[in-house]
């Protein structure tokens, strides 16, 4: 049955159709297969329905809505000239600036894609003009990109959150610790790359320069702020928060910059409820899949072939990164986590492992994968918004793909560069 339902997946993805098809067809066969028939599909139906009727999911809309209305207003400007009137000028300033950007715009917009266009847009041709590679350039923007979702607003610890059982509030916090840990190994690589490679600094900005730049980013450095803030103070929940969020942005870029007009919010709504519904589709297409495997026990026959349910912590912890990684080098990151979240759950449960560093080590292994070759799905962005072709993007990847996998290591290795904040905010 399982071999039936992945050639019928991997038959329908060569032949192009996108990842929601393979899915829905995938599942229909394997409840063909299970049921023997038809009879019982609306099980399959209730099942699909099931995926998106966690509250909690609303949050994924209002974010992507924020990140785009910030998208094409003046917020990721304004956070840009921030960093680069601090570090420009330090030995590859530029190139540090990208990153810090990304980290900053990712905790604001909680969506990789957004900040790849974001803050990849106006940094890629300050870099190719500073004398940067663009197989550099292109790698150290998609790469930093992924750091959006491990700081919180992440739309993946999100899913991960609701499909768990995990508080959401305890992820976000969570989440920051190695963020911030990628921003720092990044960064020092960025210095030595320049070093080698003799790329000029930027001119020092002046005072006057720095103080106009924080007073302009005052702004939208609140978004951070509201959402850290308020959930680390129980001011309002996770989904609270993006309510707020919403409006925040609204404010900043209709009223406060006047970047943006009535007309605007249209066409935002619009490219807003076009990508919440791809992500709701995969949501309730990946419920009904996983569902499908779970009552065959596929993944229960499977892995208790290979002795994972009787494995010790750490052995658990790198069979989840290593499937979660090699997942997503070939299929849409939300689906991977709504399919192997469950899977993986009993052998958790079994390992007596912490949900919330499981959740963030899930996270940053999607990340991973979402950037590494061949189908990381941040490549085929930056193929699209930079217009370059498919080797010259994915050339300078491995350095950066390195990093994140040793901090991957740090995190099962030393559990509390995830969980030290985490247990600061939630202590009882």
């Amino acid at each position: 049955m399982a071999a039936i339902m992945l050639t019928i997946m991997v038959v329908l993805l060569i032949m192009g159709f996108p990842m929601m098809i393979p899915l829905i067809v995938g599942a229909i066969a394997g409840f063909y297969m299970t049921f023997d028939g038809f009879s019982q599909m609306n099980i399959l139906i209730q099942q699909l329905m099931g995926g998106i009727r966690p509250t909690a999911l609303i949050a994924v809309p209002m974010f992507i809505f924020a990140a785009e209305i910030m998208t094409r207003g003046h917020s990721s400007e304004r956070l840009v000239n921030l960093v680069m009137a601090f570090i420009g000028h330090i030995k590859g300033g530029l190139a540090v600036s990208t990153a810090a950007s990304c980290t900053l715009f990712g905790a604001v917009s909680g969506s990789t894609q957004a900040t790849v266009v974001a803050i990849g847009s106006p940094l890629r041709p300050r870099m190719l003009e500073a004398g940067y590679k663009d197989s550099f350039t292109l790698a150290l923007i998609i790469n930093s990109s992924d750091i959006a979702f491990l700081i919180p607003p992440s739309i993946g610890l999100i899913l991960y959150g609701i499909i768990s059982g995990t508080s959401i509030g305890e992820l976000f916090i969570a989440g920051i610790g190695p963020g911030l840990l990628i921003l720092l190994l990044f960064s020092i690589y960025c210095m030595i790359y320049a070093s080698i490679k003799k790329v000029p600094t930027e001119p020092r900005s002046t005072w006057k320069e720095r103080g106009l730049a924080v007073k302009e980013a005052l702004w939208p450095l609140g978004f951070p702020f509201i959402i850290v803030g308020g959930i680390y103070g129980g001011i309002f929940s996770p989904t609270e928060a993006a309510a707020v969020c919403v409006l925040y942005a609204i404010i900043l870029e209709f009223l406060i910059f006047r970047t943006l007009f009535l007309p605007d919010l249209f066409k935002i709504a619009k490219s807003t409820g076009l990508i919440t519904a791809v992500v709701f589709i995969l949501v309730a297409v990946g419920n009904g899949f996983s569902w499908i495997l779970s009552f065959a026990q596929i993944p229960q026959t499977l892995l208790a072939n290979i002795g994972i349910n009787e494995a010790g912590p750490y052995m658990v912890m790198f069979a989840i990164a290593l499937a979660f990684f090699i997942a997503c080098m070939f299929v849409d990151p939300i689906v991977v986590i709504l399919i192997l979240t469950p899977i993986f759950s009993p052998a958790v449960a079994n390992a007596g492992l912490d949900p919330v560093l499981v959740g963030v080590l899930i996270t940053l292994m999607v990340a991973i994968g979402s950037a590494t070759p061949p189908f990381g799905c941040d490549i085929f962005t930056a193929i699209a918004i930079f217009k370059r072709p498919y080797w010259e993007v994915i050339r300078g990847t491995p350095p950066f793909i390195f990093i994140l996998i040793l901090v991957g290591v740090l995190i099962v290795a030393f559990p509390q560069i995830a969980l030290f904040l985490r247990d600061m905010a939630f202590q009882t």
